[in-house]
């Protein structure tokens, strides 16, 4: 490009460049929109702790998946636990709320959940890969029944409020039209030997060929309205039976149109690694684990019990805690041992003696702040009016996305989808704002891709996560530098004392980083009890 204002001069060549640049930045964008983080889950199966703990015992502070996995296995291992669990119920950031709940805010403002018998939000975690083996393993072990999760819905939106005079458009459309003209400019490059890459003849007839499917492009490889582009984007009149049947192809958008929109960013989602299809859910809600896990430990797990100083030395670990119901009687628990799953951005508050390389480490990390708001509607218009069974809609106002639900496809009553997902700067607005005010923006918002918000519009709840009193945040949300410098101490044992949690490992914001933080610790921590004790 020559400069501003000289798009009209951009050449093939620059244009294919910049849609490869694109692309890959459209990737980046997602994964960190997304709060994902592209990584392998290392689950293999739960370690087999061989020898006997002779009468250990292990006070594990959090009952969220970190907490619960260490539990369960040293448990079965022979150990004596006790866990500690700030809230009244089980799961930590595993968590939904359904009707008849409650829930209270740092600053006070209570919420009380008015959805419908058999509907649910979920503040925290909401999907689960296919390959985060560890999470899912639990799931089969603990009977915690799975269904699909739609990530992608091509008839779901991406929308930009300053294209198209603000009117969404379907993924279908975007993603036919934005793949055709590409098909179509590569194509042409290739016929007229303009690639930088030389190829043979036969390479040049097979690119073709593949580019003319790939693009649904015509026989002079260019893109233009027919039934096979419809076939992708969809029909202006769609087939059907009798004399009325005959479709009527649909009209691409302008190649121009398309690139300026940059609704070509919501197109890459899909690809990322932990977006890739097959995704699941819990039956019921992402809190089913969490639940399923505290019945599994009835009786190890005491609830309402808020940590106010953890202190160890060479026999054993000591932590002082109170009755969050009733603030200021003091109790303690001791034990050999403790595993500390407490979110970092509430264990820095906390005292605690460990070695000044962990201190640090738990100092250094902050949380990212997110918001998210379900909505009940009093009919399930996405599915009536709009033809949409699940998915996420993409957008560029402040709500970020509307993910509509997996589940009871096609029923009658009402429904209920996550209408925001805020992060960044948006979350910190809205963090700023009282549940009902959060509530009352995002309808606002949504009623710009969803006009039906303003009549259907029931009821909502608003989850702040730098207000939640046993987070103060989302997740862990580690750089490069940090990591270098504080990663490795962080997951260290410490005396008696160890960390778990989504934040001790690669794969924050998901369940799987704790589950596996989890098993690696008490496979480290048993080692060093069958060899004798703290070094």
């Amino acid at each position: 490009m020559q400069g501003e204002g000289s798009e009209s001069s951009m050449t093939r060549r620059d244009l294919l460049r910049m849609i490869g640049l694109s692309a890959g930045g459209a990737v980046m964008y997602q994964a960190m929109s997304s709060l994902g983080f592209a990584a392998a889950s290392p689950y293999k199966g739960t370690p087999t702790l061989e020898g006997t703990p002779h009468g250990s015992s292990v006070l594990i502070l959090g009952a969220g998946l970190a907490g619960m996995v260490a539990a369960y296995e040293l448990r079965k291992a022979g150990y004596k636990v006790t866990v500690l669990e700030y809230n009244a119920r089980p799961g930590g950031r595993n968590w939904s709320l359904r009707g008849g709940d409650t829930y209270t805010e740092l600053g006070g403002h209570t919420q009380h959940c008015r959805f419908d018998r058999g509907l649910y939000f979920n503040p925290g975690p909401w999907r689960i890969p296919y390959h985060h083996r560890g999470i899912l393993d639990y799931c089969k072990k603990l009977g915690v029944p799975l269904e699909p999760f739609v990530q992608i819905n091509h008839n779901a939106y991406v929308h930009n409020s300053k294209a198209f005079d603000g009117k969404p458009q379907r993924y279908r459309t975007i993603n036919a039209d934005y793949r055709g003209y590409t098909a179509e400019l590569l194509a042409k490059s290739t016929q007229q030997g303009k690639l930088d890459t030389p190829l043979s003849k036969d390479d040049q007839a097979i690119l073709l060929e593949s580019l003319r499917d790939w693009g649904a492009l015509d026989k002079n490889y260019t893109y233009v309205s027919s039934p096979q582009t419809s076939n992708r984007r969809g029909f202006d009149k769609a087939p059907g039976g009798g004399l009325s049947g005959k479709p009527m192809p649909s009209q691409p958008l302008q190649l121009h149109d398309v690139l300026n929109s940059h609704l070509w960013k919501g197109l890459t989602e899909g690809e990322v690694y932990e977006f890739q299809t097959t995704l699941f859910q819990p039956v019921g809600g992402m809190g089913r684990i969490g639940e399923a896990f505290g019945r599994e430990l009835q009786g190890l797990i005491h609830y309402n019990a808020k940590v106010t100083a953890i202190q160890q030395d060479g026999h054993g670990v000591t932590v002082a805690y109170e009755d969050s119901r009733h603030p200021g009687s003091t109790q303690k628990a001791h034990a050999d041992w403790c595993i500390c799953t407490i979110p970092l951005s509430i264990l820095s508050q906390i005292p605690i003696n460990v070695g000044p390389a962990m201190a640090d480490a738990i100092a250094a990390v902050p949380y990212a702040g997110t918001v998210k708001v379900g909505l009940q509607f009093k009919r399930r218009f996405w599915e009536e009016d709009e033809d949409i069974y699940g998915g996420i809609t993409a957008t560029d106002l402040p709500i970020n996305n509307i993910s509509y639900p997996s589940c009871d496809f096609n029923t009658g009553g009402k429904g209920v989808l996550l209408g925001g997902y805020m992060w960044g700067l948006s979350a910190y607005e809205f963090t700023a704002m009282d549940p009902a005010e959060r509530i009352r923006r995002t309808v606002e918002y949504g009623a710009q891709i969803h006009p039906q918000y303003k009549t259907e519009f029931d009821n909502g709840v608003a989850v702040a996560w730098h207000r939640s009193p046993f987070t103060l945040g989302c997740f862990a949300a580690w750089s490069d530098e940090l990591r270098d410098k504080h990663y490795g101490n962080l997951c260290q044992i410490d005396g008696r004392i160890a960390l778990a949690g989504e934040h001790a490992s690669y794969l924050p914001a998901w369940q799987e980083g704790a589950v596996t933080s989890a098993l690696d610790l008490i496979e480290r921590l048993h080692r060093r009890v069958i060899a004798g004790g703290a070094a």
